[in-house]
C-alpha cells in the first residue's frame, strides 16, 4: 500500500442507506477533484441503494448485514474480512448506521462525517434528523458539520475540518439538514484530500493540518 501523499489512495466506502455522500465522492472524483481509486463499497443492509450507485460505476461492492450478527464484535470482524481483499488505505463511513472495533491495521485510517459540531450533540442515538431536531430544541444560533477519524465510540474520534452553518428563526429539522448537508459535501472530500495528501498529524485529541 501507498502511504499518504504518494499517489491515489485506495478507498472504500461503507454505508447504510441511499449512498448520497457516495454520490458526491463520485461527482467529485469525476471532476478531477477527489485523487482516490475507489476498490469497494460496503453496505450494512442488502437493501442499500448506495450498492446501485457503486454498481453504476462498476465498483465492487460487498454487503455484511448487521442484523445477522449477535454484537458489535463478530460484525466488526466480518466487515474487516470482507474489505480485506481490496486492501482499502482509506475508509469513509457514509451514512454508516453501526458502531465499528476497530483493528490495529485500520486505526487512524477512517473517517466519518456528523452532522453537528462535535463534541456537541454526538454519541448513540445522534444521526440523522435527531440531531437537527436536538439542535432546534437546544435554541442552538449555530449548527454545522465535522469530518473525524473514527475510533470504538460513537462520533469520538479526533476532528480534522469543521464547518459552521447558521440556524434561521424559521428553521424546521428539513431545511436545516438541507443545508448542514451542502457543508457535508463540502468539507467531507477536503478531509479526504488532506489524508491523502499526508497532511494531517494526530496529536491525543487534536488533529495539526501541515501545510
Amino acid at each position: 500500500m501507498s502511504p499518504p501523499g504518494q499517489g491515489p489512495s485506495r478507498l472504500a466506502v461503507l454505508l447504510s442507506g441511499s449512498g448520497t455522500t457516495l454520490e458526491n465522492f463520485f461527482v467529485q472524483h469525476e471532476a478531477g477533484k477527489l485523487p482516490v481509486e475507489f476498490v469497494c463499497v460496503l453496505a450494512s443492509r442488502p437493501d442499500a441503494f448506495g450498492l446501485e450507485r457503486a454498481k453504476r460505476r462498476g465498483v465492487p461492492t460487498a454487503v455484511v448485514a448487521r442484523k445477522s450478527f449477535q454484537g458489535v464484535e463478530p460484525f466488526s470482524k466480518a466487515v474487516f474480512a470482507a474489505l480485506e481483499p481490496y486492501r482499502p488505505e482509506l475508509i469513509c463511513l457514509a451514512g454508516w448506521m453501526c458502531l465499528l472495533r476497530i483493528p490495529p491495521q485500520y486505526e487512524g485510517r477512517i473517517l466519518n462525517v456528523h452532522p453537528a459540531l462535535l463534541p456537541a450533540f454526538g454519541g448513540k442515538g445522534f444521526y440523522g434528523h435527531h440531531v437537527h431536531e436536538a439542535v432546534l430544541a437546544a435554541g442552538c444560533r449555530i449548527s454545522g458539520c465535522t469530518v473525524h477519524l473514527v475510533d470504538n465510540r460513537y462520533d469520538h474520534g479526533p476532528i480534522i475540518v469543521q464547518k459552521t452553518v447558521d440556524v434561521r428563526e424559521e428553521d424546521t429539522p428539513d431545511t436545516l439538514a438541507e443545508r448542514v448537508q451542502a457543508a457535508e459535501r463540502e468539507i467531507y472530500p477536503e478531509a479526504v484530500r488532506l489524508y491523502v495528501a499526508g497532511r494531517l498529524k494526530v496529536e491525543g485529541r487534536r488533529v495539526r493540518i501541515l501545510p
